[in-house]
């Protein structure tokens, strides 16, 4: 056992956080906040400086109701249109406010198989001023020109319903090409308010 582990290890006084030096540093590119806006898209700053990307969604919230929540895709360096080829899987726990309605399912309506559509990463948040959609997404060596390029989402929604939706989004773009640009937006309406951050993993 040695490094962050070993200092920690029997303290009773409180933890010591990693170097600033050392493994999985959180290092933020740019915040950006919606205000009534369309879509948000980061067009720089994802580069071959960083193997792992993280995208934090801080309280995003729609501006029409019964959406089926964030959504995103990616440009190839070079490329436009938002359409890379992506195959994924998606599912979701929820559970009501009153305490019934519990379930976990896949959702095969949200997954892609080869296609070039957004990629939902959450579902039907709710309208009502305290409702929103939190959470992150991951994408790994979005550089590379050897491999495809993975990513994970995860997120949880405060739904129309009144429901909590705890959902679970992973899969691949199915290209070689290294990718460089990511949009995200509400696939109805406008992202009302809320921050998306961007930090890259050293």
């Amino acid at each position: 056992m040695s490094g962050i582990i070993a200092q920690n290890s029997g303290r009773h006084t409180g933890l010591v956080k990693a170097s600033s030096g050392g493994g999985g540093v959180w290092n933020l590119i740019l915040t950006q906040t919606a205000s009534a806006s369309a879509t948000i898209d980061f067009t720089s700053g994802i580069d071959d400086t960083y193997d792992e990307y993280v995208f934090k969604f801080i309280d995003l919230h729609p501006s029409d109701v019964d959406v089926s929540g964030i959504e995103f895709q990616a440009n190839a360096v070079g490329g436009s249109g938002y359409n890379e080829t992506i195959t994924s899987s998606y599912f979701r726990s929820t559970h009501d406010e009153s305490g019934s309605g519990g379930a976990l399912a896949y959702q095969a309506s949200q997954d892609e198989a080869q296609g070039t559509g957004f990629q939902n990463v959450g579902q039907s948040v709710g309208l009502d001023n305290d409702q929103s959609c939190a959470g992150t997404l991951t994408i790994y060596d979005p550089s590379n020109t050897t491999f495809v390029k993975h990513f994970i989402a995860r997120t949880n929604n405060y739904h129309q319903s009144d429901k909590s939706r705890d959902v679970y989004t992973a899969g691949y773009f199915n290209t070689t090409s290294a990718l460089d640009e990511f949009q995200f937006k509400f696939d109805v309406g406008n992202i009302d308010a809320g921050q998306i951050s961007l930090y890259g993993i050293s």
